[in-house]
Formats: C-alpha cells, structure tokens, sequence
C-alpha cells in the first residue's frame, strides 16, 4: 500500500509538473494547495530534492521545482524514493532483497512466486509512467466528467 508521505509526494509533483516552467513554488503555497501538513511536505520534499527529482532555489522568488522536464520523471522513481522498494516482500525486491529465513525452498515456493508477479505488475506500470502522462489522463478525466467536448484536430 502506498503511504501517505508518497501520497502527498505524488500530489506535490504533480503540482509541481502542473506549473513546470513557470519557476519555483514555496512550500506555504503547495501545502495550502493540496491540503498537506507543512513540515511533513517540507520533509517529502528535500528527501525529493536529495534524490534529484526535484530542485530548490533560495531567497526572494525561491521554493521548489522539478529537476527535469515532467516526461522524465516516472512515479516509480518518486514512490522508490519516499516508500523505498516496490516489492511486497524482501525476497522479490530487486533493490533491497533478502532472503526469508522460513522459506525452504525459494525457487519454488508459492509465495515468492506470486509475489514477483505483483513486484514486477507494479514496477511496469510506476516505471512506464510519468508525471507528464498523469497529468494528460487527469485532465482527459476530468474533460470527460464535465462532459467537455474537445475539437481539436
């Protein structure tokens, strides 16, 4: 399960992705944005900046934007960083493994198996997805909620 520091990550990138280019962004004014406790957004945000996902400038017009363009930058990346692995159990995690020490047999065992599967489910799709293409199926969601035709060519 995703916790709430990647939760409210995610929706500070996102934020952040929103307004890509548009310069840096204070911490008072996306925490009063997305409803997020400030010292805890702070936290997210300078563990984001440490890990090169996002980027800060200080003094007048300073606060926080993204390090690279919002195409280049996938949820599983942010997720790594804020939850660490994908993996539901340490022995199918391809950053943190271990082995478990009630398992007999670990090439054959069930669990192990299955969860794999899931591991790599999930990976596929947090790696294959950036904050650009959240942002694009976000919007066409809420297009299609407000019932707004669209004619572009």
């Amino acid at each position: 399960m995703l916790s709430r520091k990647a939760k409210y990550g995610l929706q500070a990138l996102l934020s952040l992705a929103r307004q890509h280019g548009n310069g840096p962004k204070l911490i008072a004014d996306l925490a009063e944005q997305e409803q997020i406790p400030k010292k805890f957004l702070e936290l997210i945000l300078l563990q984001l900046k440490n890990a090169g996902i996002l980027s800060s400038r200080k003094g007048k017009g300073g606060g926080y934007f993204l390090a690279k363009d919002p195409a280049q930058i996938t949820m599983g990346s942010a997720v790594r960083v804020l939850d660490g692995p994908l993996a539901p159990v340490p022995c199918v995690s391809e950053t943190a493994y271990q082995k478990c020490t009630e398992c007999i047999d670990e090439e054959s065992c069930g669990i192990r198996l299955v969860m794999k599967d899931v591991r790599d489910a999930v990976a596929a799709i947090l790696d294959s997805t950036t904050l650009k293409e959240v942002l694009v199926r976000s919007d066409d969601a809420s297009k299609k909620a407000k019932k707004v035709i669209d004619y572009s060519i």
